[in-house]
């Protein structure tokens, strides 16, 4: 089993990390996490019945890991370091400076706006957004229809779109 996993591992690294910077943008904590879901794969690998892809239900459970961060950080998911964004723009022009701020706070916005849904709609637009999966792999991992999985996404796409107007005033 220990060669299996090891495999495994290797194979599914890559992607289970670039999933999970792309909901943190930050490598050292989608490293932990990446590693984090590994552990919880490798303690529940005998429960792994091959239902849905590998891919899937690391997948799966690296959200999990996610949510599970999240929750115990409550506080930092809030916090926007200025300084460290001072850094890295400095010596760019203002313009130039404010328009990627404004790109930031609006991808912030979207991040609180995507956060703040039902767990149903948040869970098929991470895995659809973030982790890049088909409606058909989705539904595996959720336990619903492919048709479903689509309706849910396009739902709350129009959600996080009239979430983020309203918090932009447009």
């Amino acid at each position: 089993m220990k060669q299996e996993f090891e495999a495994l591992y290797q194979e599914y690294f890559p992607r289970i990390y670039a999933f999970l910077y792309k909901l943190t943008e930050s490598h050292d904590l989608a490293e932990e996490l990446t590693q984090e879901t590994f552990y919880q794969a490798f303690v529940s690998f005998y429960r792994f019945r091959g239902d849905s892809d590998v891919f899937t239900w690391l997948a799966s459970i690296g959200k999990h890991t996610y949510y599970r961060y999240l929750r115990k950080n409550k506080h930092m998911a809030d916090n926007i370091n200025t300084e460290e964004l001072i850094e890295l723009y400095e010596g760019e022009a203002t313009e130039h400076l404010a328009d990627t701020v404004e790109r930031r706070m609006l991808a912030e916005c979207a991040k609180k706006a995507l956060l703040s849904l039902p767990k149903k709609y948040q869970d098929v637009m991470i895995l659809r957004v973030y982790a890049e999966m088909s409606y058909a792999q989705i539904g595996d991992s959720l336990h619903i229809s492919e048709n479903s999985a689509r309706v849910i996404y396009y739902r709350a796409k129009r959600m996080l779109l009239e979430e983020i107007q309203n918090e932009y005033h447009v």
